[in-house]
């Protein structure tokens, strides 16, 4: 098929906004288009398998490691690809939304990596995905600034931060661009942009093209990121091996499979990274109907768990068994003007970064600037001048399927409080998020979309096994939505508690919160046609 015949099939429906051609040309879409085209089915095939495994794991089926990969657990031989060209040294990592304050404080922080979030700190309007690709590119090309309407200026200084993309999960599709009529996958989007336009500028500058990948389940997701990414290095002609990609595992299912996923991406892959909420997410939906699976309030359900001890220590053993990064989850206090609450939320960051760097992680997540010298004291101090500890294989860990899944020792009741504070929580963050901004403040931390799912997942969970009274919750509700109302009289109170009630409220819990919402609200169609 020619290139005027692919481009004719790829249909941007987006409002076009100021230099969004110098993203959307012709030549772009047409990489999406090939993308979109050449990976469809097995995009769908995917999809497909997390439902019949999602209906497998609630009727009763066991989760443990696959017997069927256990020769490639067992050989001692293979290893990942070696860190590429600014990844090395990854002790702090600091994550935000790539608009364009944003872009310059991150790259600017003291930060070994940015991690420049296009999913759960993203509101996925058309204007924040495109724009933030406008604001990548400049970056790279050091075009980029920013000056406040005050008049502070924004600039970049000399030593960057290495730049690592989270492209959209799996489960989104970008409904603003259509290859031949369906709605391409939002993963493939922020992945082929960017690689498009910033690969071989990113090569150029001595770094490369790189990637966290978020929400898989399993191998099987991990192996079609790898033909991806081997297909997208083929067709514009750059080395395979070039991408890098580092893992969230933040799935219950992916942590069984935490070496496999490695081997697929071997040739490509950068570590692996716990998340906590998103973990947390993840097991409340895949056991949902086990009431001995029912947490307690989320601020109670520290890493310190023991199901969560054996996940993190796992991660690292297997990480650098294979000559991996294993990095941290996310400090995401945000230093205020209170010296005494400071103190306190720095305290329990400090246990957190210890507890990280003495376990082995090679490095950690943050939220803010201000946290980026705090923490990276911490793993200095671990490190002793090296650039990672990869070499610490953790030969005294062993973890079993029972271990993974000991959630019984910390479950219990929520509090009345705690079930307040989810509802408070879920509510802004949905405020938030509907008007376009995906990275909050909330209570003294940086949240993002993870925050609301497991907070809204757990109103579920407890309703669902009666740990608390759906009068009760109904109650709350209204409280805080009259207390949102109040604080910001510009809140979508009526859209905000339709979300909240059909994604916490319902028979059923919905996979995410985000698919609803985007096509509910943040789809707006021009009709324009590349």
């Amino acid at each position: 098929m020619s290139t005027t015949e692919l481009t004719s099939r790829v249909q941007v429906l987006g409002a076009p906004g100021d230099r969004f051609d110098e993203i959307l040309t012709p030549a772009a879409l047409d990489f999406i288009g090939h993308l979109a085209r050449t990976f469809a089915d097995r995009y769908r095939d995917v999809l497909t398998e997390r439902r019949r495994r999602a209906l497998r794991l609630s009727s009763g089926s066991p989760l443990d490691f696959s017997l069927a990969t256990s020769a490639l657990r067992a050989d001692p031989h293979w290893r990942v690809a070696p860190p590429a060209p600014g990844l090395a040294d990854r002790r702090v990592e600091i994550t935000g939304p790539p608009e364009r304050r944003m872009t310059i404080d991150a790259l600017n922080s003291g930060a070994q990596v940015w991690l420049a979030d296009f999913e759960d700190a993203t509101s996925p309007t058309w204007d924040n995905i495109i724009g933030g690709q406008l604001n990548l590119r400049d970056a790279i090309e050091r075009r980029i600034d920013f000056t406040t309407p005050d008049g502070r200026e924004y600039r970049l200084g000399e030593e960057l931060a290495t730049i690592v993309v989270r492209p959209r999960g799996w489960h989104l599709t970008e409904e603003h661009l259509l290859v031949d009529g369906r709605p391409v996958p939002a993963s493939l989007v922020d992945f082929g942009l960017y690689f498009f336009h910033c690969a071989q500028r990113q090569i150029d500058a001595g770094s490369g093209p790189y990637f966290y990948l978020p929400k898989l389940e399993n191998a099987y997701d991990a192996r079609l990121w790898n033909d991806v990414f081997v297909f997208a290095q083929d067709l514009l002609g750059i080395p395979r091996g070039t991408i890098r990609a580092t893992v969230l595992i933040e799935t219950v299912t992916a942590a069984f499979e935490m070496e496999e996923i490695l081997y697929e991406l071997r040739e490509h892959s950068a570590g692996l990274n716990a998340g906590r909420w998103d973990y947390l997410f993840s097991l409340i939906k895949i056991f949902a109907h086990r009431p001995d699976f029912s947490l307690p309030d989320r601020t109670k359900v520290t890493m310190t768990a023991p199901f969560l001890r054996a996940y993190t220590e796992l991660l690292v053993r297997t990480c650098h068994k294979r000559g991996a990064h294993a990095i941290g989850g996310m400090a995401a206090h945000v230093p205020g003007h209170d010296a005494q609450a400071d103190g306190a939320a720095l305290a329990k960051v400090r246990l957190d970064k210890e507890r990280e760097a003495e376990d082995g992680f090679d490095g950690t997540w943050v939220a803010h600037p201000g946290l980026v010298p705090f923490c990276r004291d911490i793993f200095d101090g671990v490190l002793d001048g090296r650039p990672h500890q990869i070499d610490r294989t953790r030969d005294d860990v062993h973890v079993s399927a029972d271990e993974l899944l000991a959630v019984r020792r910390t479950a219990g009741p929520p509090t009345e409080d705690g079930v307040r504070a989810n509802i408070s929580v879920a509510l802004r963050y949905f405020d938030a998020w509907l008007r376009g901004t995906g990275a909050v403040a909330l209570d003294g931390l940086m949240e993002d979309a993870a925050a609301a799912e497991i907070a809204r997942a757990q109103i579920w969970q407890w309703l669902r096994h009666g740990a608390v009274e759906r009068d009760t919750v109904l109650a709350l509700l209204d409280d805080e939505i009259a207390a949102l109302g109040a604080e910001y009289p510009w809140a979508r109170v009526d859209e905000v508690r339709a979300l909240f009630e059909r994604t916490a409220l319902a028979r059923e819990l919905p996979a995410f919160f985000t698919p609803d919402a985007y096509a509910r609200h943040l789809v707006q169609h021009a009709g324009v046609t590349a």
